[in-house]
C-alpha cells in the first residue's frame, strides 16, 4: 500500500472513530454519580496521556534504528513523534487541570504524577528545541536520537508514580480490574482506540510532509547547481 492510500485510509477510519467516540462520550455513557458531568473529560484526559506516551516510545525505538542505520527516514519518524508527543501530552495536563479544578478545587497541585509529567513536557520541548541549535543536520540528529532515548526513562517513571508514591491522583489499572461500569470501560477503550489511530494518522502524514520538503529541497540545490 501506497503512503498516500495508507494517508487516506487512516484518515477515513480515524474520522469514523471519531463520530462514534464522541456520540459515547456525550451521549451514550452514563454520568457518574460523584463528579458529574465534568467525569467525561476523563476520556479525553486517559487516551490523550496513552499516546503521548506511545509517541515517546516510538521516538525511541525510532532514534535506535537511526544511531544503528543512518537512514533520514528514522530521524523523521523520531522528530514527528517527539512533536506529537508533545501536542498530546500538552491536552492531557490541559483536560486533567480541567478535570481538577471542581473535584480538587485547585486547577495545579504538585502532585508525583502532574509533576513528572510537566517535567517530562519540558524535557521533550527542550531536547526539540536544543537540536536546532546544532548547525550540522547529521550531528542534529544525532544529537536529537540521543536526547530522545534518554527522555524515554521518564515516561515509565511518570506512569509509576502513583503507584510509588502517596498520590491524590486515581488510579485506573489495578489487580482488580478496572473499577469502571461496562459502559464507561468500552466508551474509554474506544476512545483509546480513536486517539491512537489519530496518532498514527497525524505521524504519517508529518513524516510525508518532512519526505516532500527533503525531496523539494534536494530538487532545489540541484536546480541551483545547474
Amino acid at each position: 500500500m501506497s503512503r498516500d492510500r495508507l494517508l487516506t485510509v487512516l484518515i477515513m477510519l480515524t474520522t469514523l472513530a471519531m463520530l462514534a467516540s464522541l456520540y459515547l462520550v456525550l451521549v451514550w455513557v452514563p454520568t457518574e454519580k460523584t463528579m458529574g458531568v465534568i467525569q467525561r473529560v476523563f476520556y479525553f484526559h486517559v487516551p490523550s496521556a496513552w499516546v503521548a506516551f506511545l509517541a515517546f516510545a516510538v521516538a525511541a525505538v525510532a532514534a535506535l534504528l537511526f544511531l544503528a542505520r543512518r537512514q533520514e527516514h528514522w530521524d523523521r519518524v523520531e522528530v514527528a513523534s517527539l512533536e506529537l508527543g508533545i501536542v498530546f501530552s500538552t491536552v492531557a495536563l490541559i483536560t486533567g487541570s480541567i478535570w481538577a479544578r471542581p473535584i480538587w478545587n485547585t486547577w495545579w497541585t504538585w502532585d508525583p504524577r502532574l509533576t513528572t509529567t510537566l517535567v517530562m513536557w519540558i524535557y521533550y520541548v527542550a531536547s526539540l528545541l536544543l537540536r536546532q541549535m546544532v548547525d550540522s543536520p547529521e550531528r542534529s540528529a544525532r544529537f536529537g536520537a540521543v536526547l530522545a532515548i534518554v527522555g524515554f526513562v521518564n515516561v515509565p517513571l511518570v506512569f509509576l508514580t502513583i503507584r510509588l508514591w502517596r498520590t491524590i491522583h486515581p488510579v485506573l489499572f489495578t489487580t482488580e480490574g478496572f473499577g469502571l461500569a461496562p459502559e464507561m470501560l468500552l466508551t474509554l477503550l474506544i476512545s483509546l482506540g480513536t486517539f491512537t489511530l489519530l496518532y498514527f494518522c497525524l505521524l504519517t502524514a508529518r513524516v510525508r510532509l518532512e519526505s516532500l520538503q527533503a525531496r523539494l529541497a534536494q530538487l532545489r540545490d540541484q536546480y541551483l547547481s545547474e
